[in-house]
């Protein structure tokens, strides 16, 4: 078993780790590949949406386990995106989301966690900071502790 898988599986035990599937809303295909490309290494299924709005048509079609999100896209941005996710009155207002950007403002994550999002990570995407948020949330989320907002 790959370190990365181990460590999904650790923090969350009971999650069979050919459950998690994972949405990417990011306006940038290399960006998508790159994430794309790491998780196929745990096993992680990954969706990809281009951008916010199509996102959030995917979000109708399919569950998901973890939602990943850019916050600088063309049309909706990020935080409006998580704004929309959250309003839904459904277990998928509930998912968990972490932003991934290359935005390094002071207020960032404070602003993403009054959006709704639960973790913040940075680009350039490393495999130890996407694994560990993810597993994070994912043993959180086991123990029944719900989202941060």
């Amino acid at each position: 078993m790959h370190d990365y898988v181990r460590r999904i599986s650790l923090a969350s035990p009971a999650l069979d780790e050919a459950m998690v599937n994972v949405l990417f809303i990011e306006d940038d295909r290399m960006n998508r590949r790159v994430v794309k490309d790491m998780l196929d290494v745990a096993g992680v299924t990954m969706v990809e949406a281009e951008s916010a709005e199509r996102g959030l048509e995917i979000i109708e079609e399919q569950d998901f386990a973890i939602i990943l999100v850019d916050l600088r896209m063309p049309g909706m941005d990020g935080v409006t995106a998580i704004k929309h996710i959250r309003a839904r009155n459904d277990a998928k207002g509930r998912v968990p989301i972490i932003v991934v950007t290359a935005d390094i403002a002071p207020d960032l994550r404070q602003r993403c966690m009054v959006a709704g999002a639960d973790d913040v990570i940075f680009k350039p995407v490393a495999m130890d900071s996407l694994f560990d948020a993810m597993g994070r949330i994912l043993a959180r989320d086991a123990e029944g502790e719900g989202m941060i907002s």
